[in-house]
């Protein structure tokens, strides 16, 4: 976005506020999908950012959703049908029966448990219900391999199911792309084996690469999508031997977002230079960490020109973690100057400790056709955080 938007939006509605550029993340993925090819559907794993479901529901073949909240999120927009792929590892059988009735598409299973509430819930319906069983990757996510040719073995207890795949996810920002490309040699020698063993050829592979994103001076910005370039031979060739589906949500959206945030004090002590800001770690969050010393990609608009000096930025909260930039030089920074972070489109606008110290939630604005949206306004969160005596 350009500068004169982005200040445009912050006369307008203030700050602190997220800007999601819609038009950029649908150009992405526009291009993400050239990169891969036909053969390769996309599915949007919406915990990335759920202010972008509307967006991404009519640029990807499927959503990933893995929560009731989220589920509710896809009811609200008309969403909640074939499209979605209802997914995490805290399904109960009220959760199911739920999905089911909105017409979910598919259905992940990550454990035995699991399998059997599906099982339950599809015969109460009297549906047949799509399910990929999703093989553990070395975290509390997925069940093992022994479970998972368990529930294969039995698939005479579960005939209201249909197990048309393996679910298959390790993390995310993962930049030894080798990684990636034995795991797709391991899940094809995987399939294979449940052929030989079961009879049973599985049609249906989801993936989650966890492709890298930059965010920080220093990481490499030349071409983003350089990654998804490099992992497309592997991901076309097992496209070959399934029906491919790439599962992503950072990937696409980190570049499409701006946090918008007021200069509101400047001080110094002992030669230390600190800024306070009106918002703070309860909104802005990268990768879920502490920044340190890392400095993301900033905007700095000066009301007037002035010294250059290592500012430590710090937001609104009581707490010395609140730091956003340990040290950042900046032109004459003063109280009422607006500071934009970029690529803020994933996690960072529903990742943050929200409730501390009962701060107002920040607006929410969409930059769709070139015309801002305001979608969500400041939110109180101190009645969420008031007993109801």
């Amino acid at each position: 976005m350009t500068d004169a938007a982005l200040q445009s939006i912050a006369a307008a509605y203030g700050t602190p506020t997220f800007v999601f550029d819609a038009d950029a993340l649908q150009a992405r993925v526009r291009a993400i999908e050239e990169i891969f090819g036909p053969d390769i559907a996309l599915c949007y794993s919406i915990k990335a950012n759920p202010f972008l479901l509307h967006a991404m529901s009519s640029a990807t073949a499927r959503l990933e959703v893995c929560s009731p909240g989220e589920l509710s999120i896809c009811e609200q927009l008309h969403a909640a049908d074939a499209r979605v792929i209802y997914s995490g590892v805290n399904k109960t059988p009220v959760d199911i029966v739920r999905a089911v009735a909105d017409g979910a598409g598919s259905y992940t299973a990550e454990s035995l448990l699991q399998v059997r509430y599906l099982q339950e819930a599809a015969l109460a319906a009297g549906k047949h219900l799509p399910v990929l069983l999703r093989l553990n990757a070395g975290s509390q996510f997925g069940m093992s391999k022994t479970d998972l040719f368990h529930a294969l073995a039995h698939r005479a207890e579960t005939p209201d199911l249909e197990f048309i795949g393996i679910h298959y996810f390790v993390g995310t920002q993962r930049k030894k792309l080798a990684n990636q490309q034995k795991e797709l040699a391991m899940l094809r020698e995987l399939y294979d084996e449940i052929e030989q063993t079961f009879g049973l050829r599985l049609s249906e592979l989801e993936y989650g690469p966890g492709l890298s994103v930059p965010y920080f001076n220093g990481d490499d910005f030349t071409d983003t999508l350089a990654p998804a370039k490099t992992l497309a031979p592997a991901l076309q060739e097992a496209a070959r031997w399934a029906h491919l589906t790439v599962e992503m949500g950072r990937f696409y959206t980190a570049e499409c977002g701006y946090y918008l945030t007021t200069a509101m004090d400047c001080k110094d002590h002992d030669g230390q230079h600190y800024c306070i800001v009106d918002g703070g770690m309860n909104h802005l969050n990268y990768l879920g960490q502490i920044m340190g010393m890392k400095r993301p990609h900033l905007r700095h608009f000066a009301a007037q020109a002035g010294e250059t000096l290592d500012w430590t930025l710090c937001g609104s909260l009581c707490t010395t973690n609140d730091v956003l930039v340990r040290s950042m030089p900046l032109d004459g920074l003063a109280p009422g100057d607006l500071l934009v972070f970029e690529n803020t489109g994933a996690y960072s606008v529903t990742e943050g400790l929200g409730l501390f110290l009962s701060r107002d939630l920040p607006r929410v604005v969409l930059w769709q056709d070139g015309t801002p949206r305001l979608v969500r306004g400041i939110t109180p969160t101190s009645p969420l955080n008031t007993p109801n005596l």
